[in-house]
């Protein structure tokens, strides 16, 4: 079998690429309209939202870059996951109900909807709208370059394929992306999640009873080589230290209220009672996918120190390293099979709510109202976009390497600032404002590209987006008080006395 373990790994990633394509044709025929198009019609059962929910969370980020993050920084990367498991419990408690109400009630078929629904505002619509773009067009061009690095590190491991291209795979991947975010919009893209989600969760669980063999003495063994080495990675802040550690509570824990891609799906389940089992679901499928996060980070780390396998080349070659020195042929499969599962579920995410900003939502904030025929042009866009994203990506990595990055400004960080004082402060308090609303949006954009664009070091450790989720929250609050109370449509009233 270690013959194979490269024909192995592509077979895995093959079979899950032909799974993405013959879900998008079986979605084709059950999206009809834009609402099935952009929610799937919101009558999806709680299992599907919940394995829809916990894998758009984890994207390449989780893992490649969380083990390289826990290799580099040791346990100030355990925050992240800590932190993140909070936030799906305050984003339910704060965002699921409400939304959920709202998007019924005026047949919402965005967040940019619910939002304008809420402020009767047609600006804070727009702000929204833009604000999911520019964050989209950084996360999707990051995930396709990605998903063509990592196809070309395992293809290229194989006789026939030894020469291929990077430019070649990211036609590939893209296409397949396309195919069935086109053909099947969200049908498609959380169905796929529902076996993503289940590839993640077994990926997790097998990679940590893997890495617990590496040393005799398990994790225990290897804990305690990191700590005579280097004590301050083992301590309760880790090497990032205190401040950067607690500003995740803010970006992640909280911040994962205002990710546009999850919580839009909160306004996608069959009914309100299913809540309380996507919850304790999601979560659960959080936590044993972000067991490789963690295990690898660790055992890779203490593998090192102790000379089990030369240093890294950098941090983010973790996981690969592990992969091929330590694990399984089948496992190996798996977690890869795994990874494009995970930078795919985020990718399509992305894709189907840029989409529906772009055709849906800005033209009603501008225009007064959506494109006609939007099942149609929800397609197009699709395509429109991911080539856009694909191309973004390409350039960056070939001829400017600070354009994604600068693009990236407004991803999650950016989102976190924006999103959550609007949606998940403003579905809660009745006092909330449109003025305190497009103070806050316009803020915490300007603040992370300005961030970004001048490679501000803040002191400390405290990151761009901290400041700039603080900066908005303060004037989110400050400005609503000092604004007049809006007089709020009867519906929308009831549902905030909820």
């Amino acid at each position: 079998m270690e013959a194979f373990r490269q024909e192995i790994i592509v077979g895995a990633v093959v079979a899950y690429m032909a799974f993405c394509v013959l879900t998008g044709l079986w979605a084709m025929k059950r999206t009809q309209s834009s609402s099935d198009f952009f929610i799937a019609g919101r009558g999806l059962g709680p299992i599907v939202v919940a394995l829809a929910l916990f894998s758009s969370t984890l994207s390449g980020f989780g893992f490649v870059g969380g083990p390289g993050l826990v290799y580099s920084i040791g346990v100030s990367s355990f925050w992240m996951v800590v932190i993140s498991s909070t936030g799906y419990a305050i984003g339910f408690f704060l965002v699921a109900k409400r939304i959920r109400m709202i998007a019924e009630l005026r047949d919402c078929l965005s967040l940019p909807d619910v939002v304008a629904a809420r402020y009767n505002s047609e600006a804070v619509r727009f702000l929204i709208a833009i604000t999911i773009v520019l964050g989209v067009m950084g996360y999707l061009a990051t995930q396709i370059l990605a998903m063509a690095v990592v196809m070309q590190a395992i293809l290229s491991g194989t006789t026939m394929f030894s020469d291929i291209g990077l430019v070649t795979c990211v036609f590939i991947s893209s296409t397949v992306l396309i195919f069935y975010c086109v053909t099947g919009g969200i049908i498609a893209s959380v169905y796929t999640d529902v076996v993503q989600g289940a590839i993640m969760m077994i990926a997790g669980t097998l990679i940590l009873f893997t890495a617990t063999s590496v040393f005799d003495g398990g994790m225990q063994e290897a804990t305690s080589i990191i700590l005579a080495d280097d004590g301050e990675t083992m301590m309760p802040f880790g090497a990032a230290g205190i401040m950067a550690s607690l500003g995740w509570f803010f970006v992640f824990g909280l911040g994962l209220a205002g990710q546009p891609h999850l919580i839009t799906k909160m306004m996608m389940n069959r009914s309100m009672t299913d809540n309380r089992k996507i919850l304790p679901m999601s979560l659960l499928g959080y936590v044993m996918a972000a067991l490789l996060w963690i295990s690898i980070g660790v055992v890779m780390r203490a593998a090192v120190i102790d000379g089990v396998i030369p240093p890294l080349d950098q941090p983010d070659d973790a996981a690969s390293v592990f992969l091929s020195v330590f694990a399984n042929p089948l496992l190996a499969g798996i977690v890869f099979a795994g990874l494009f599962a995970a930078i795919m579920s985020t990718s399509d995410a992305f894709l189907n709510i840029g989409t529906a900003a772009i055709i849906h939502d800005i033209p009603k904030a501008v225009r007064g109202h959506s494109l006609n025929n939007e099942l149609f042009w929800a397609r197009v866009v699709t395509v429109i976009l991911a080539l856009v994203a694909a191309s973004f990506a390409l350039y960056s990595h070939f001829q400017d390497a600070t354009l994604v990055a600068l693009l990236g400004a407004f991803g999650w960080g950016t989102f976190a600032a924006s999103i959550f004082p609007v949606v998940a402060v403003g579905l809660n308090w009745q006092g909330a404002t449109v003025a305190g609303a497009v103070t806050a949006i316009s803020a915490a954009l300007i603040i992370n590209f300005v961030v970004q664009l001048a490679g501000i070091a803040l002191p400390h450790g405290i990151s761009g987006p901290l400041v700039a989720f603080v900066t908005s929250m303060i004037l989110f609050i400050g400005v609503s008080l000092l604004t007049r109370k809006p007089d709020l449509p009867a519906d929308i009233d009831q549902v905030l006395n909820l």
